[in-house]
């Protein structure tokens, strides 16, 4: 069983800067041969990347507020840890910063085994306290076969919606305003829009479960738009902040590290996953064309941390760089959601269809999206308005 390229890999074009190419349906390329991505990338680190001293100050002030806040509670923040590089490296910052952590391991069943050993080694190395949520096996697996039915890209969301909204709800159960999180620009910057839905839509969960799914989801936690929107970031004020921004973060720097207390990197992102590695290294690229390797590396380049030459050499090497544990993988899932590989490849076979094919918050995350730009002209405006009157009243 052989792993396939993308069939039209050759005629595509791709970025002169990054390796996006046109697998991502909504590319554009400016007269340079630069695409969106490499533009929208320079617009959003002004505002939101400080990998500098200017960077430090910002995290020392950050950490300082949380701090003063913490009025008698036990944990100044919560943070999901995951076993990757990026939360594992995140946790021994946060140890070094003096933070009182509560760490959440949300176990969706598709743990490696090297996932667990890592986590123990960083959750012992920085002192933490550890709550493990382990997901009803039952509805993870009906879920996630109703996703293979479905035919949408993301196939992560049964995995990545769980982790979320357990992590929201237990931050608002404990008290808890703040979540630290393990998300970056350096590594993460790019990802196409136009291959995945938002996660964290659960109007297209539950459409998806309702049309395909067998069984009733009774402890699997959905988080719904108004909290998600709403009730979370603004009535209960819990925000999500991501200090790797704020550090001079460095993927390959950050596993020398996390070396040192016998932390075992798993070569690819996202390898702590079972699901995820099979996912996005076979199912992914065999069922859409698509290569998450290139979002990943595109990201690298524009952090300096990778050259566009040696993402190129390494796109041509097949996804899952080993063979026989590609052969594990594809067997391990099968037996895992109880169905055969013929059954599998029936999925990746099938019709692919969009998550707009489903129930979905687009429309009302446009109303909300106008709704905070008029208010947000409304105040300018305003501001305008006063400001003459102040100048009369002073003359």
């Amino acid at each position: 069983m052989s792993q396939q390229s993308n069939p039209n890999q050759n005629e595509q074009n791709t970025c002169s800067r990054c390796v996006m190419d046109t697998s991502d349906p909504n590319i554009n390329f400016d007269e340079d041969g630069v695409c969106n991505h490499c533009s929208s990338f320079e617009k959003v680190t002004q505002k939101h990347w400080f990998p500098n001293s200017e960077g430090l100050v910002k995290l020392d002030q950050i950490v300082e507020s949380i701090k003063s806040e913490r009025c008698g509670l036990k944990y100044d923040v919560l943070m999901g840890l995951s076993g990757g590089v990026d939360s594992s490296y995140l946790a021994l910052k946060m140890k070094e910063y003096g933070l009182s952590v509560l760490a959440v391991h949300v176990d969706a069943g598709w743990n490696s085994e090297m996932a667990v050993s890592n986590i123990e080694l960083v959750v012992s190395s920085c002192g933490f306290d550890l709550k493990t949520v382990v997901l009803d096996w039952d509805e993870v697996r009906d879920l996630q076969l109703a996703y293979f039915q479905s035919g949408v890209a993301n196939q992560d969301v049964p995995q990545d919606h769980a982790f979320f909204a357990n992590l929201f709800y237990l931050a608002k159960k404990e008290g808890i305003r703040h979540i630290v999180s393990g998300g970056n620009i350096a590594t993460e910057s790019i990802f196409p829009s136009g291959w995945h839905c938002d996660a964290m839509d659960s109007a297209n969960l539950k459409d998806i479960q309702r049309k395909f799914g067998s069984v009733k989801l009774k402890s699997y936690k959905v988080i719904n738009w108004f909290d998600y929107w709403i009730n979370i970031p603004y009535i209960k004020k819990i925000t999500t902040i991501r200090p790797l921004d704020y550090l001079d973060y460095n993927r390959e720097k950050a596993i020398e590290e996390l070396q040192k207390i016998g932390y075992k990197p798993y070569g690819n992102k996202h390898g702590e996953s079972r699901f995820t590695r099979f996912f996005q290294n076979y199912f992914l690229v065999k069922k859409y064309g698509y290569d998450k390797r290139r979002p990943h590396f595109s990201s690298l380049i524009m952090s300096g941390q990778m050259s566009r030459n040696e993402a190129l050499v390494k796109l041509k090497q097949p996804a899952y760089e080993n063979h026989s544990l590609m052969i594990e993988d594809i067997s391990y899932v099968c037996k895992k959601l109880r169905i055969t590989e013929s059954e599998l490849h029936g999925f990746i076979d099938s019709t692919n269809r969009s998550y707009t094919d489903f129930a979905n918050w687009d429309a009302k995350n446009k109303i909300l999206t106008n709704t905070l730009r008029a208010y947000s002209k409304l105040k300018i405006r305003l501001k305008c308005l006063t400001s003459p009157h102040e100048v009369i009243k002073n003359e």
